[in-house]
């Protein structure tokens, strides 16, 4: 068994206001805890992980090259590998959800990107 306390997990902000935090960090499944901020929009984007994205707090935006998604607390989106998306708060709240990576990625997914 590993703990990963909240309050100790890696942390990153890749923008403003837009927090993650690696509360879980596996070869073979991820999770991150992410904050959104109002009107935040990542941008298009894929990755060789299967994704699934589980709303804790809000509305999440989630659009696709072929479809366009509202969802809300409690929902959630199975999004494919290699699947281009993106993920907005089309609210001028923040959102909280969990980003979950099936197999796991490392957290350095971030830092490389900033």
């Amino acid at each position: 068994m590993k703990i990963i306390r909240f309050n100790e997990a890696d942390k990153i902000e890749p923008q403003k206001g837009w927090l993650r935090k690696s509360v879980c960090n596996d070869k073979i499944i991820s999770i991150e805890h992410f904050e959104k901020p109002p009107k935040h929009s990542s941008p298009d984007h894929s990755h060789p992980n299967s994704q699934i994205l589980y709303v804790l707090q809000g509305q999440l935006q989630i659009d696709t090259e072929n479809e366009s998604v509202l969802l809300n607390e409690k929902d959630t989106v199975f999004i494919e590998s290699n699947e281009i998306h993106k993920i907005i708060n089309p609210t001028n709240d923040i959102a909280i959800g969990l980003d979950i990576f099936v197999p796991g990625r490392s957290f350095d997914f971030w830092k490389n990107k900033l």
